[in-house]
């Protein structure tokens, strides 16, 4: 019976928090409101997720989250340095690839976001054999210490999470 009311718990919780956050002000009616689009909507989008992810390791869900708001602040940092610091011509923007092992196409959603949040570094493209993935740099002295990181610091945790 709740499975069938609330398909989608995790999303149902993330639309709420996200209402209340856009509002910026918690009230009955904002509440009232967040939860009803909390609940709606997953309905409504239900037919299209056959097939949900599921998190095998909630921790190390939780765990990613902690690496990737850590990456973000310091990645801003470094972001401010290249602007104000270094010249147009020391500049090393690349194309990197990065060959993926993730199978999951949720998981390689997460991955793709989780690069272009990350300040200084975009992703473009996914192959259409989704093998890899093509991420833009803003300045990279080491093209391949770049793509190990992905896969160390971000692959290898999705894969924990996802498969």
């Amino acid at each position: 019976m709740f499975a069938r009311l609330v398909p989608h718990p995790v999303l149902s919780l993330t639309l709420l928090l996200v209402w209340l956050g856009l509002v910026n002000k918690v009230t009955p009616g904002n509440l009232l409101l967040g939860l009803a689009l909390g609940l709606v909507v997953p309905l409504i989008t239900a037919a299209y997720w056959p097939d949900r992810p599921t998190l095998h390791r909630p921790l190390k869900a939780a765990e990613y989250v902690a690496v990737v708001f850590w990456d973000i602040v310091v990645a801003n940092i470094h972001v401010a340095m290249i602007i104000l610091f270094k010249p147009n011509a020391n500049l090393r923007s690349c194309w990197i690839t990065v060959p993926l092992e993730l199978t999951s196409p949720e998981a390689i959603t997460v991955l793709a976001g989780t690069i272009t949040l990350t300040p200084g570094t975009v992703s473009t493209t996914l192959a259409a054999d989704a093998g890899s993935l093509l991420v833009h740099c803003l300045h990279a002295e080491d093209p391949d210490a770049v793509r190990d990181t992905i896969k160390a610091r971000y692959e290898s945790r999705l894969m924990e999470v996802f498969q």
